[in-house]
Formats: structure tokens, sequence, C-alpha cells
């Protein structure tokens, strides 16, 4: 019988996994599972459900079988054919030294950062090369020598900005709340909050509904957006390696051994329309982005996108979800108002974070690195971290 439990043998013993925020409650009827992974539990959910229940054997109608293409990929051997760190040399990172240069001379607002006003004229032909590297080719790269200790933040800010707007002319929000006020927030910063507090009262009352702002592992996930970038300004002094795998091999792999939780994954989710996870605020408290808290959205997380009639678009599975808003994180529990998710629903999310850490690679993040990712063709993860003086 094959399943996705054959795929792993063990379970990956990748990075620090250690947890220093207390479980989210789950609600009333939810499954035994919860935001950190549990190898033995999905061993024992899939065995329980391969041997008791009768699994659909086909694909969901118009699903293919296997995708091809270097989007299709296993972090064991990638390296072997992929080099996904790029270096800048001296002149060009001279020329970004003008551009900063150059906009600061402008006296505009950061909101004004493009192409024209931050000019790379030598370099925009590599970086445009990198960002088809994103849609066609594996789906991420690394940009690698830049000097951070160098710039002043603000200058760093301008720096990645800069340059992401030769990989996307678009910038998405990443949140709707600033200091719990309304405001489009293109930018994140991602660091434990808490560290520095020590074990004071402060750090007890600093209610967290997300991982990003905590030492501990982030599972695999995606985030909102096409691309999604990240800035190393610092690196931690023992884990925190970014992880990423190919969602199309997650789903081969699933379409040739269990395409009953294809099913499951491109079915209707139930999530919460008031959602806070994301609005974190050193008030100590969280911010509803809606009122209604009966409102909850109904989504697949797999959906397929059938190749463009001209055949210049391929076909295309695309994975958008995250883990906690099904099971929940620390102070942000799921909804007791929504309907508990299923048992394959749980199994699914098992099998995509296990088999995400089977096919994925590190991309040793060093400080000053900027990587880049197709975040609908690749999840990522991060190993959880310990902050030490200044490398945090």
């Amino acid at each position: 019988m094959a399943t996705a439990a054959t795929a792993t043998a063990t379970q990956p013993p990748l990075g620090l996994v250690s947890s220093t925020t207390p479980a989210a409650q789950p609600p009333p009827g939810q499954p035994d599972i919860s935001y950190h992974p549990d190898w033995n539990k999905y061993q024992a959910r899939v065995a329980r459900r391969t041997q008791t229940e009768n699994l659909p054997k086909t694909l969901p109608e118009g699903f293919p079988k296997e995708l091809k293409g270097d989007l299709v990929w296993e972090g064991e051997s990638l390296a072997q054919k992929y080099d996904w760190t790029y270096v800048f040399s001296a002149d060009q990172l001279a020329e970004i030294d003008n551009a900063v240069t150059h906009f600061k001379s402008l006296k505009l607002g950061l909101g004004y950062i493009t192409q024209e006003t931050f000019p790379l004229p030598n370099l925009h032909a590599e970086l445009r090369r990198l960002s088809h590297e994103l849609h066609f080719g594996h789906g991420f790269f690394v940009l690698r020598g830049l000097d951070v200790d160098k710039y002043t933040r603000e200058e760093n800010v301008i720096i990645y900005t800069g340059i992401s707007s030769y990989i996307g002319s678009i910038r998405g929000r990443q949140d709707a709340y600033l200091d719990g006020k309304r405001a489009d927030v293109v930018i994140g910063h991602i660091k434990d909050v808490r560290s520095g507090l020590g074990d004071g009262k402060n750090k007890d009352q600093i209610k967290i509904g997300t991982p990003a702002y905590t030492a501990d592992k982030q599972v695999f996930h995606t985030d909102s957006g096409d691309i999604v970038s990240l800035f190393a300004l610092s690196t931690a002094a023992e884990g925190g390696a970014s992880r990423l795998a190919s969602t199309w091999r997650v789903y081969n792999h699933l379409a040739a051994t269990r395409p009953d939780l294809i099913h499951t994954l491109s079915g209707d989710w139930e999530a919460d329309l008031s959602e806070v996870a994301d609005t974190f605020f050193f008030a100590f408290s969280f911010t509803k982005t809606v009122d209604d808290k009966d409102k909850f959205a109904k989504r697949p997380l797999l959906y397929y996108q059938p190749a463009s009639a001209d055949r210049k678009t391929p076909e295309r599975i695309l994975l958008q979800y995250g883990r906690r808003y099904y099971v929940g994180f620390g102070q942000l529990p799921r909804s007791s108002h929504l309907p508990p998710i299923t048992e394959a629903q749980a199994e699914a999310l098992d099998a995509l974070h296990f088999l995400g850490e089977r096919f994925s690679v590190s991309t040793n993040f060093e400080k000053g690195d900027i990587q880049y990712i197709n975040n609908v063709a690749i999840f990522h993860a991060r190993d959880g971290f310990t902050d030490e003086g200044d490398k945090q």
C-alpha cells in the first residue's frame, strides 16, 4: 500500500525544533494536532486512515498526474545543477551606492522608490534575468555581498526596496496595521520580539499569534503575494536556517501515492476572516481586522491552473496556506465558532510539512543576504534559533 508515510522512513532531524511559546488551546472537536507537527501522531493518523477509510484512488478532475520542469526539484540534489547564490561584484556594489545617493538627493518618501528613482543601468539586466528565474526557472535565488553595517537602517531599506523594484514592479501589503493603527505595511521586521526582555513581567505579557515574532521553528507555509523576499540584517547566534521546498515536487509525490490528499487540499477549508495573527504591537494586545467574528472564509489550499491557450504559460499548481490559521499558534487559537478541521485535513497539513522537510534545501543565510522566492511554487520554513548579544 503506497502512502505518504512511505516517503519518509524516519523523522527528518532538521534544525532547532524546541518551542518557547505555549501551544494554542484547540477548539472543541479539533483533531489531535498542533502548530508544531508531531511525527508519531502523523504516522498514526496515516495508518488509521489508510486502513479504515475508503480513500479516493484517482485525482480530482483536471489535475495532472505529474508536473515537469525546473520548478520540480529536491534539495538533496539541487546544488549539483543550480547555483542559487548571486554574489555582487565590486562594480555592482558601487552602482548600488550611487543609486542610494541619487534617491536620497531626490528627497522623496520611501514609497517613491522605483527603477527610475533607484537607477541601476548595468545591474538592471542581471536582476531581470534573476526575476525570470523565479517564474520559469527554479523559483528562488539569493543575492549576496551587501555590507549592511556600512549603511544606516534607512539606507538598507532603500537598497532592499530599490533592488526589489527590479524583481517585481508592484509591492504587496504585508500587514494592515502598524502600532495598532490602519496602515499599508509593505515591509515587515522579522525577529524574536521577546529577545532581550529577560524573564520579567513584560515578556510574559507579550501576546503573539505568529511564530515569525518568536524564536520558535516556523513550519512550512506560504506568505501573501506572488514573490516573497527576506533581507538578513543580522543572523542568530545559533539556528534560524531558511528552508525552501518545491510545492511541485510535493504535489508530484502526493499525486502518485495519495491522490485522496489532493482532493482534500483542493477542497474548501474554513478560516477566520477576523484574523489577527499578523497584528502585533507593543501595547501587548491584538486588533481585529473585521468586527463580525462569525464571518469565515472557505477556500482551497491547492489550485490547478491549466496552460494558457497560446501555451506561453504552462499548467501550474498553486499552493497558498498557513498552518496556524487551521490549528492556531500561541495566543491565537483557532476560533471556537469555526468548524474543527477534519482528520483528512489534519493529515494533509502534516503531509505538506514533512514532505516539505524531506525535499527541502537550506539557503545558508549570511548577514546581508537577500532571498527571493516564488511564493506560489515554493513554500518555506525557518528553523528555531537562539539570539545572543548582537547576534540576533
